[in-house]
Order: C-alpha cells, then sequence, then structure tokens
C-alpha cells in the first residue's frame, strides 16, 4: 500500500513538473508582453508609438539577422541540411491544411463575399518567424528543458529555415489573393488618394503596419491597390474594362493588348508554333508584377549567408568555433541577438495596446478563424507529426526538430498579412481586428498545446 501511494505521489509530482516546464516560458514571454503593454497604454504614454516602430526596424535590420546567423551558421552543415528537407515540407503541410480549413469556415460562416479569400488566407498562414524564435528562446532558457544541449541555436536554425519558404509564399500566394476583390473595387479620387497618402505616411499608422516587416509600404507600386489579375484576364470572363477604368493600368494593359495584336499580325509570317499564347503572355505579365524581389530582405539574407558558410567547412572554421579568426565577430553578432526575444515581446505588446479596429467581417466568423487556426489545426499538426515519425521522415533523436514542427501548426496568423493587407488597400482594419484577437486568445492556446507537445514528444 506504501509503495502504491509513493508511486502515484511521483506521478502526481511528474505531470506537476511537466506542466510548470511546460508553462514557465509562455509566462515568462507573456510578462514581456504586459510590459510593452504597460509602456504603450494610451493613457499612460510612458513610449510614444514613435519608439516601437523604430524598435521593430531594429529587431528587423539588427537583431533578427544577428541571430538567425550566430544559430544557423553554427548549426548547419551539409550532411544535416539534407536530413531537414521536412521543415519546408512541414510548412507547405501546414498552409495547406490551414487553408483548407479557411475554407470550411467560409462554407459553414458564410462572412461578407468580399472576404472570402481573406478568411481562408488569414486561416491558412501562421507566424513562422519572430513568436516561434520567442518560444523557442524562452524554452530553451528555462531549467530543466527537456531539450538538451545547443537548445537555442538548433531551434532557432529550424526556424530560420522554414521562414523562408513562408516569406515566398506570402510575396507570391498571398500578395495576389490579398488584391481587392473586382467586383468591390472602389475608384479613388486624387484628392482621396493624396489624403490616403498623408494618413500613411503620418505616424498614425498603425504598429501592426511595420510591426514584423518594416518599411511594407514603401514597397507600393501602382498596382499594389488594384485587382490586377481580375483586369489582366478580364476577357476571359466577359468583364468590359469600362466598369473600372485606371488610367495607369489601362496603359499597361493597353500595351499588352498591342504588343498581341503586333504578334497576330506577325504570326502571319512566321510559324505558329512559336507564337507566345496570350494566356501565358498574361501569366507572365502577373509574374513580372508579383514582388518576389522583396524577399531579399535582412532576415533573409542573414539565412542565404548562414547556410552558405555553415555548408561549407572552410568557411564554417573562419568564422565559427572558438578558434576561429572571425569569432570577436559572431561573439558580437550572439550580444546583438540576445535583444531579440525582449523587443519583439514589448513590440507585441506595443500592437495589442492598440487595440482591435472596427470590423465588418462579423464576429461568426472571426470565433472562426481561431477556432480553425488555434484549436483545430494543432490537432491536425500532431497527427502530421507522429505519422511523419513513424515514417522515419524526421531527425533521429531530436526532440526540437518535432517541438519546431508541432509550432509551426499553433501560431497564430502572421503578423505580416496585416501589413501585406495595407499594401493592398484590402481588408485592413478586418485583418487588425483578427490579428489582434488570436494574439489575445492563443495566450491560453499554446499553454495548453505546449503541455501536450510536451507528451506527444515523450510519446514519439
Amino acid at each position: 500500500m506504501l509503495e502504491d501511494l509513493h508511486e502515484n505521489n511521483d506521478k502526481i509530482r511528474s505531470h506537476s513538473e511537466d506542466i510548470r516546464t511546460a508553462l514557465q516560458p509562455l509566462l515568462k514571454l507573456i510578462c514581456l508582453t504586459l510590459i510593452g503593454l504597460l509602456l504603450a497604454n494610451p493613457r499612460m504614454k510612458l513610449i510614444p508609438k514613435a519608439t516601437f516602430k523604430l524598435l521593430s526596424k531594429l529587431v528587423f535590420a539588427l537583431f533578427l539577422p544577428c541571430l538567425i546567423f550566430s544559430e544557423l551558421g553554427s548549426s548547419i552543415t551539409l550532411e544535416n541540411f539534407k536530413e531537414w528537407w521536412f521543415i519546408p515540407v512541414n510548412v507547405l503541410l501546414c498552409t495547406f491544411f490551414g487553408c483548407l480549413l479557411g475554407f470550411i469556415v467560409v462554407t459553414i460562416c458564410h462572412p461578407p463575399q468580399r472576404f472570402n479569400r481573406f478568411t481562408i488566407i488569414m486561416t491558412g498562414f501562421g507566424n513562422t518567424g519572430n513568436l516561434l524564435i520567442a518560444v523557442v528562446g524562452s524554452v530553451c532558457h528555462t531549467q530543466n528543458t527537456p531539450f538538451g544541449k545547443q537548445c537555442n541555436a538548433r531551434g532557432v536554425a529550424y526556424v530560420s529555415l522554414s521562414q523562408w519558404i513562408s516569406v515566398i509564399l506570402v510575396y507570391t500566394f498571398v500578395y495576389h489573393m490579398l488584391e481587392p476583390p473586382f467586383e468591390y473595387y472602389e475608384i479613388v479620387e486624387n484628392e482621396a488618394e493624396i489624403r490616403e497618402e498623408t494618413i500613411l505616411n503620418d505616424i498614425s499608422r498603425p504598429l501592426l503596419v511595420e510591426a514584423e516587416w518594416p518599411g511594407i509600404e514603401d514597397k507600393e507600386t501602382q498596382h499594389s491597390k488594384t485587382p490586377f489579375i481580375a483586369r489582366i484576364f478580364k476577357s476571359f470572363s466577359g468583364i468590359s474594362s469600362s466598369i473600372i477604368p485606371d488610367p495607369d493600368f489601362d496603359s499597361l494593359s493597353g500595351s499588352v493588348m498591342a504588343d498581341e495584336e503586333e504578334s497576330g499580325e506577325n504570326n502571319h509570317m512566321s510559324i505558329r508554333c512559336l507564337a507566345e499564347p496570350r494566356v501565358v503572355r498574361r501569366i507572365r505579365i502577373v509574374a513580372e508584377q508579383t514582388p518576389i524581389h522583396h524577399i531579399l530582405q535582412p532576415p533573409t539574407i542573414a539565412s542565404l549567408l548562414a547556410i552558405i558558410i555553415g555548408t561549407v567547412p572552410q568557411l564554417k572554421t573562419f568564422f565559427f568555433g572558438n578558434d576561429a579568426p572571425m569569432s570577436f565577430m559572431t561573439d558580437s553578432l550572439e550580444i546583438l541577438a540576445g535583444a531579440m526575444v525582449p523587443c519583439v515581446m514589448l513590440i507585441l505588446g506595443g500592437m495589442l495596446a492598440e487595440g482591435p479596429n472596427e470590423s465588418t467581417l462579423g464576429i461568426k466568423t472571426t470565433i472562426g478563424i481561431i477556432v480553425a487556426r488555434l484549436v483545430v489545426l494543432p490537432v491536425i499538426g500532431i497527427g502530421v507529426v507522429v505519422l511523419a515519425d513513424k515514417l522515419n521522415f524526421l531527425v533521429e533523436n531530436d526532440a526540437m526538430f518535432r517541438f519546431v514542427l508541432l509550432l509551426q501548426y499553433t501560431t497564430p496568423s502572421a503578423i505580416l498579412l496585416g501589413a501585406i493587407a495595407s499594401l493592398r488597400g484590402y481588408a485592413v482594419s478586418e485583418a487588425s481586428a483578427v490579428l489582434f484577437w488570436q494574439h489575445v486568445f492563443a495566450l491560453f492556446s499554446l499553454s495548453l498545446y505546449i503541455i501536450i507537445y510536451f507528451r506527444v514528444i515523450d510519446y514519439l
């Protein structure tokens, strides 16, 4: 009897210790977020919004690249780079299942028709960058962490690798999915455009727009806020171009049509099989207007340099290691990288201090997105990771590898989606409201699922 009681007590203690170990990292992040919330509180006004915007630029241009380069470069080799192939695949699977859940939310909740694509995107694309790094860093700086030595270096390396795929998807698929719907597009008069530009350049612009990818508003082109794809392919849908007059677009589409007519005339004198079909030409025009070149920003450049240096042994020994000639430089970068996690959480607190904007999306759809993204998708993620482990797709005996894969299904929607919505001029206030409520409820869902993930990792 006494032995049974001792065993039960030991089990209860181990359960409570597991829960405490799982919750401690998140409680640290919540404390940092609350400090940012207090500092940015409009009533207290301890720190102005401009300071938070400068801080976000420091994170984006300095702290995050330093962290990625120092941790990814020291961890990656040519051998384990091949072993990590499932990380980008997992990002694609997470996005696919998230978009599928978004489609189900649209089917069940019936949002306003103009927000159908928006609902799918907000459900499908999670935060695979700053927030994941913050969670990993907090977990690794906790006593009795279950992830062993070099926990933070490996975790940041895995997150950095997944960030590449996410950024490419955002600047291609998401960018075009969040273009203003053709049938709801409104022409803005010149005076209104000037007034809108003044507001956007003013300090009153929401912190949400620059919280994760500062300066994105500067990447605006003449077609950013127009239904570009719909207009390019309008001839296939039978929609007249006179419905939405746009001088800038008409000049581009006119040149496209002129090229088509000219090529049509030349086709009589040339071989037909060598002529570029109209559909191919229009797809090419859309590809040229896709801002894929914007992915080369400080964090992605740091990742690329880290991969190149880390996979070439001669270069790696020159930069990384106690006896490396350039170890003083990498040590300096590590010191700067230490500011990354607290600054990210302070910025998140400053963003939440602004509160949710008014939204016409509807409470039902907003709740549907939150439930699908924060409750249902992590369950699917557990199934995917467990199946991948059974099929021997994952790195052997690497708990952090599995933890990062699971976290990719658990985070709220990417803050970058709010910036893209602002860039496209589509559903900006709705994006702000959804992101606000998702990050509030993510405090509870992350707490629950981190406890579950620790159990799943023990099982695997």
